[in-house]
């Protein structure tokens, strides 16, 4: 049985998640986290629950889901596992962050990017998450699918209601579209979405209510 915490962190409301099992191996997803103080937050709670992160796994590489890596790296020596297709975001996040108006980040430095494939199974205790490949809102945007627990980790490709941003340069709308058609929307209707911002979904409520996929 998987174990899932959600943490709002940032400006932007970004979806962090620590997912573990029985085991307490764990994975931190999208440390968005800006400061140690967030940062804190999150780590208290795997400490206090006796957890073993193995792996830290960026759906993509935009600022606002990426800004806490650092911390991780120094308190857990765990590499940002990720799609290259988004690597100029990472090692250039300064300006990504001047685009939008942002100050230069004061986190710790971040680790080195372990490059993750499409259909990669990525282990952890006793469960498998998949690696889906979504690009369109970044041209590195992955999706996580946990098929014994009915579970998707959409990051911003798929919202409630919603799709994410296809309007920044590294986007791609036809892209994201044919994306979440040909490999998400072909998910069980019953597989729950946690989303990189904002509220749960699943897929067949997209199916039947997300203007931008019907």
């Amino acid at each position: 049985m998987l174990h899932i915490k959600a943490f709002q962190v940032n400006l932007l409301y970004v979806n962090c998640y620590v997912i573990s099992d029985d085991t307490k191996e764990a994975c931190i997803i999208d440390p968005g986290c800006m400061n140690e103080s967030e940062w804190k937050v999150i780590n208290s709670y795997i400490q206090e629950n006796g957890l073993k992160p193995q792996h830290m796994l960026c759906t993509h590489l935009h600022f606002d889901h990426i800004l806490g890596c650092g911390y991780v790296y120094r308190d857990y020596k765990l590499q940002t596992e990720a799609n290259n297709a988004d690597r100029s975001l990472y090692e250039n996040i300064d300006a990504h962050l001047q685009r939008f108006g942002l100050p230069p980040h004061q986190t710790p430095p971040f680790p080195p990017i372990q490059h993750i494939n499409e259909n990669q199974l990525i282990s952890f205790g006793d469960h498998k998450l998949q690696v889906i490949y979504t690009p369109g809102h970044s041209q590195g945007g992955v999706c996580f699918y946990c098929k014994e627990e009915d579970l998707l980790i959409a990051g911003d490709s798929l919202f409630h209601g919603s799709i994410g941003r296809t309007d920044f340069p590294e986007s791609n709308h036809e892209s994201l579209i044919n994306a979440l058609n040909n490999k998400i929307l072909t998910l069980p209707d019953s597989t729950n979405v946690l989303c990189g911002h904002g509220q749960y979904t699943t897929i067949g409520y997209e199916r039947q209510h997300n203007p931008f996929i019907n």
